[in-house]
């Protein structure tokens, strides 16, 4: 009975052992395997077979995100409603045609997500901002181009601009431009005239992009789109302003109305005021100071006297806390120890004493 006992045992033992040998082997040549591209995008949470308008998850989200959240500025939207009205008229007294200019939006993203966006034919004109010690980016497309040259070299109303495609801007092209790019700069200092002064000054025009680059391809920046229409012509222009430009005047940006205060309330501070000259303050007369070994410190007990130096009438300190207001004579009035103040002191932070 016995043997067979340990028969049994035996064969237990060794299947469990061959199992667990199935097992491990089994474990090893899964992990020697290389993952197939099916299998990487399910677990970064790429799935082709999901239904259009699914909502992304795991890593996908993370690596599709193209861009940043970043704060809005209110008092720039402001800014940039005043440019419109502004260039409106400018814009109607420089070509003698009806204008009506309108912004389509206002929005954060990329700079080189941007430039890499910008359709060609193009004109980029880099301008400065002469207070904030840094630059803008302003771009005309090819459609205003060719209708401001249109409007300004006499074409006939109601009539499309012609474009000419494929062959470099002329002299002339680029002349009249520069005049819209300059009209435009001086609206836009102007529209920020009641928030700040400062100056837009225009640089150099280009047409590749690339020679277009006035920040880091990842730092953000405010793109605003404005729309010019002048009855069956017109075009838009589109103005960049990294954050870095508007860091200098970024705490008036984030305002929510002209002249806004942070912080700051004036009925609180003037109930604030009005009860601190009701502040109850408690005032230390100091008779005299003196400098003492720790030791005889320590050795101080009950009854031991310790003999001043200030004599009466002698001056004295008044002091609040640790700060010397006033300067002193001791007397007595109404039989009680009084103080009689003579002059007011620097104030200054009397020093610790142990």
């Amino acid at each position: 009975m016995s043997e067979t006992t340990e028969q049994s045992e035996e064969d237990l033992a060794a299947a469990w052992g061959a199992e667990t040998g199935a097992d491990t082997a089994v474990d090893a040549a899964q992990a020697a395997r290389e993952l197939n591209q099916s299998e990487i995008d399910n677990l970064l949470g790429f799935d082709k077979g999901r239904p259009d308008g699914e909502s992304r998850t795991g890593m996908e989200q993370i690596i599709s995100s193209g861009l940043v959240s970043y704060e809005r500025l209110p008092m720039l939207e402001i800014v940039f409603d005043r440019l419109v009205r502004i260039m409106s008229t400018s814009l109607r007294n420089f070509t003698s045609d009806n204008v009506e200019v309108g912004i389509d939006n206002i929005l954060s993203l990329r700079f080189g997500d941007y430039l890499n966006s910008i359709p060609l034919p193009a004109m980029l004109a880099v301008f400065k901002a002469e207070e904030w010690d840094n630059q803008g980016l302003m771009i005309i497309d090819s459609a205003m181009i060719y209708s401001i040259v249109d409007v300004l070299l006499g074409g006939r109303r109601g009539t499309a601009a012609m474009r000419i495609e494929g062959r470099p801007y002329t002299t002339i092209e680029r002349t009249l431009v520069e005049r819209l790019i300059q009209l435009v700069l001086a609206d836009l200092s102007t529209s920020f005239d009641p928030l700040c002064p400062v100056t837009f000054r225009f640089e150099r025009l280009e047409v590749n992009p690339r020679f277009a680059t006035i920040s880091r391809l990842s730092n953000a920046a405010i793109l605003a789109r404005l729309r010019i229409d002048m009855e069956d012509r017109g075009g838009r222009v589109e103005l960049l302003l990294p954050y870095a430009t508007l860091e200098p005047v970024r705490e008036l940006l984030l305002q929510q109305f002209m002249g806004e205060k942070f912080g700051r309330d004036s009925i609180w501070e003037t109930h604030l005021a009005e009860q601190l000259w009701h502040t109850e303050v408690e005032l230390s007369v100091v008779l005299d100071e003196q400098v003492m070994r720790l030791s005889d410190v320590i050795a101080l007990r009950p009854g031991q006297q310790l003999l001043l130096n200030t004599m009466p009438g002698g001056p004295v300190s008044v002091r609040c806390g640790s700060v010397a207001l006033f300067e002193g004579r001791m007397g007595q009035k109404n039989n009680n120890v009084a103080v009689k103040i003579e002059r007011e002191l620097v104030r200054t932070q009397a020093p610790d004493r142990f």
